[in-house]
């Protein structure tokens, strides 16, 4: 017999940071595999895919509300993919701490939030999947990223912690490490960069936005968008507590 979840009616996901870049992408992908998916962002837009659902994540209400909502508006949750997030470049001692706090909070504090409040439904699932969408810089540090950087090595900490929880009860969790991804926010920094370092947008790209990748080539969204099914697909109940690095040999140095 399959187990809940399983060849008994359209799994149900939640996907953050929905609006563009990653979480569009793989909210997009989650809908042509006739996944239900609530699609969460402060602002999402008319084009967002999926069911639009505005939140605020740095707080616990609108982490509550957004499970809830999926719930409400599906009666399941089978999947979980906390993919929000910002980025905020300073030296520590300049390091604003409200920046400090908004990061942590949607990078880390999140992601637990979504899983604590949507635990019951993923164990109710039989087959309840969360996949931290973190980064290249959860497994290795840049400067003047303290935030970005302290969040997503936390993130990996409590992957781990679910995939432990949640080992008796159907839950998988793992995490995907991207480096740099071809989104619209990255592309459109491509040539201001240039402009900045007198270079050839060709050169920015290889010797000053992947000058850590072996491979001087982005991760395109559709290859992370299918990572992101695989994780979060019946294929993958082996595996759980990973850190699959899609960096381009970034963490390989």
């Amino acid at each position: 017999m399959a187990p809940a979840g399983q060849g008994s009616g359209r799994r149900a996901a939640i996907v953050t940071g929905a609006a563009s870049g990653i979480g569009e992408a793989i909210s997009r992908r989650f809908v042509k595999e006739g996944i239900d998916v609530l699609s969460v962002d402060l602002r999402p837009g008319p084009d967002t895919p999926g069911v639009p659902f505005a939140a605020d994540l740095t707080t616990r209400e609108g982490n509550k509300a957004a499970v809830e909502a999926a719930v409400e508006r599906f009666g399941r949750l089978d999947i979980i993919v906390p993919n929000a997030g910002f980025q905020h470049v300073a030296p520590i001692p300049e390091f604003d701490e409200d920046r400090w706090d908004a990061l942590l909070a949607i990078l880390l504090t999140s992601p637990f939030l979504l899983t604590k409040y949507g635990w019951q439904h993923l164990v109710d699932s039989g087959a309840g999947r969360v996949c931290v969408i973190a980064s290249a810089h959860a497994l290795s540090a840049s400067p003047f990223k303290s935030g970005y950087i302290s969040g997503k090595h936390g993130v990996l900490g409590l992957v781990k912690t679910i995939a432990l929880e949640g080992a008796d009860c159907g839950i998988r969790a793992n995490a995907i490490c991207p480096g740099y991804v071809r989104t619209p926010l990255v592309q459109a920094q491509i040539a201001d960069q240039a402009k900045a370092h007198g270079m050839t947008e060709d050169r920015v790209v290889s010797e000053v936005m992947l000058v850590r990748q072996p491979v001087k080539q982005m991760v395109e969204l559709d290859d992370l968008a299918e990572m992101a099914v695989f994780l979060t697909g019946p294929n993958s109940n082996s595996l759980t507590g990973m850190s699959v690095s899609m960096d381009m040999g970034w963490s390989a140095l």
